[in-house]
């Protein structure tokens, strides 16, 4: 089926690829990011989680970007470089600045500019005199020197006293006090040195410049294209066949008899043959036939049916019958005509609309309905029926053409027209 479709439809599926290139071509502008680069900044000393998340948010912060933008001179502004950049943390405490450019050039300076501007942002903020945090940490670091001094002071005199060689009660006790100062002296030594670290954790650095882009990341202007192109034409596809797959359209011969309430007294193939093109579409893609019409291995030049419909003709047991065709049905309609032709005055032929049939008064001895395989649903046939039994006819049965398609062309030899035929079964 799927061979079926890429043969009859090849036109409209090549017409919906090309569309979807277009459309993925198109929508590049929006979804193509460009040219990506990024640009890490380490952060020294010890840091904690949500710490590194305030420092990735610094890294956006408009006054970073507004002062990046400056410095880049290309015309852009800080509310415009903010759609271009992404910060995320990495492991090792470690800032990962993202960003996103039209050219590769363009996308590394960007990306060290942004990268520079945060790391003198974040210093200016950690140095700034005015900073509490800042003045806190330093009075810390007085009050812990001074601490230390007036320790040191005392340990001295305790000292001298220990040594003058006397061994009593008070020389024990400031033993006993001189060792507990030692303690408090490593105690302030130990804090001292900690808030000397801490004072050291707005040290960045910038590991190296940013990569300068080989390509443009995807995805791409050729990528969108192809897979626009890709997407349209399995749309086209399986929507050929989710149609088939849904069709109500009657193409078993004993469903069709027991719809349309008579014996089917003859199957014929007949060279399917689609009414002319009204329009551009139908003239360009040829849409408008059938593409699951089986093919048959034989020459179109080889198409003579007349003995086979004589002899269905010299079967039926009414001589003046009523041949009923759809409107539609164009391989069913050139039969009628072609057993008209055949039968000479005996036989009337009448078309009748599928959604409302009505089979009019008439002094035929019955009604012969003939119908093309996969052209009408069981309602209408039911419909055809009835219409039948209320103009008082008999059935006489169904006559079905099987629209095939030749798969070889005799070199020289001209289409068959509408009312030629293959040879069939009766």
């Amino acid at each position: 089926m799927i061979g079926q479709v890429l043969r009859g439809r090849w036109r409209t599926l090549v017409v919906l690829a090309v569309l979807g290139a277009l459309i993925g071509a198109g929508s590049s502008v929006i979804l193509s990011p460009g040219y990506r680069t990024t640009s890490s900044v380490l952060l020294q000393g010890p840091r904690e989680a949500d710490e590194l998340l305030t420092q990735a948010e610094v890294a956006t912060s408009s006054v970073v970007l507004d002062r990046a933008a400056a410095g880049l001179g290309d015309g852009m502004s800080g509310a415009e470089l903010r759609d271009r950049v992404a910060t995320s943390v990495a492991q090792g405490n470690v800032i990962t600045i993202e960003a996103t450019g039209d050219t590769a050039e363009q996308t590394q300076r960007m990306a060290d500019q942004i990268a520079g501007e945060f790391v003198k942002y974040s210093t200016q903020i950690i140095a700034g005199s005015g900073d509490a945090a800042v003045q806190l940490a330093q009075e810390r670091r007085e009050t812990l020197r001074q601490q230390v001094q007036q320790t040191n002071q005392r340990i001295s005199e305790l000292s001298a006293k220990v040594n003058e060689g006397k061994t009593t009660v008070e020389s024990v006790q400031l033993r006993t006090e001189l060792q507990g100062l030692r303690s408090s002296i490593e105690s302030a030594m130990s804090s001292l040195n900690a808030a000397d670290t801490a004072s050291g954790l707005g040290n960045m650095v910038v590991l190296g410049s940013a990569e300068l882009p080989s390509s443009a990341a995807a995805p791409t202007l050729p990528q969108l294209a192809l897979g626009g192109a890709a997407l349209f034409f399995l749309i086209g596809l399986f929507g050929h066949l989710f149609t088939a797959r849904t069709d109500r359209r009657l193409r078993d011969e004993e469903e069709i008899a027991a719809a349309i309430g008579g014996p089917v007294l003859a199957t014929f193939d007949a060279v399917e043959q689609a009414p002319p093109a009204t329009t551009l579409r139908a003239k360009l893609l040829r849409d408008d036939r059938p593409w699951n019409v089986p093919r048959v291995d034989v020459f179109a030049d080889e198409i003579d049916s007349d003995v086979l419909y004589r002899r269905l003709i010299s079967r039926l047991p009414h001589r003046r019958l009523l041949v009923v065709a759809a409107d539609g049905d164009h391989a069913g309609r050139a039969a009628t005509e072609r057993l008209a032709a055949l039968a000479g005055r005996w036989f009337t032929v009448v078309t009748v609309s599928p959604a409302r049939p009505v089979v009019a008064d008439t002094d035929a001895d019955g009604v012969l309905v003939v119908t093309s395989l996969g052209s009408r649903s069981a309602w209408e046939l039911v419909g055809i029926a009835e219409a039948v039994a209320d103009a008082g006819l008999a059935m006489v049965g169904t006559v079905l053409i099987r629209p095939v398609r030749p798969a070889r062309t005799r070199p020289g030899t001209p289409t068959p027209s509408d009312h030629e035929a293959l040879a069939g079964t009766a």
